[in-house]
């Protein structure tokens, strides 16, 4: 098997993802998965469309991310793994999608204005 590359995004994370055959090793920007998220919630996350397809110990994945922050990166690494574990089986699509790994979040921090405190909260209005 050749090596995979799929990206995926959430809020301003990117994740860039390299899958191929191996043992499990999962490799975040040169860190081992459980040095670069500590806790078990994220590690669930990002290992979730193995667990759903039943193959944790087949792949080993090399993963590029940037931006955001650490929910939205791992959040970013479970869509881009997801697209991969697709393209190598047609089957997997019928898993995950249930699931909702296959659906990219839109949503994003909506920006300030100007004329304003933050995006929707405005300035104290005096009335005199």
């Amino acid at each position: 098997m050749e090596v995979i590359h799929k990206i995926g995004r959430r809020k301003t994370a990117v994740a860039r993802v390299y899958l191929s055959d191996g043992n499990g090793d999962i490799t975040i920007n040169n860190k081992d998965l459980s040095v670069y998220f500590p806790t078990a919630t994220l590690q669930y996350k990002v290992k979730q469309p193995f667990t759903l397809t039943e193959s944790l110990d087949t792949y080993n994945v090399r993963v590029n991310v940037y931006g955001g922050g650490i929910t939205g990166q791992a959040e970013a690494i479970r869509l881009a793994l997801s697209r991969a574990m697709c393209e190598i089986d047609a089957e997997n699509r019928s898993i995950l999608k249930p699931e909702g790994l296959l659906t990219r979040d839109p949503r994003m921090v909506e920006r300030k204005k100007f004329g304003q405190k933050k995006a929707r909260k405005k300035f104290q209005f005096s009335k005199r």
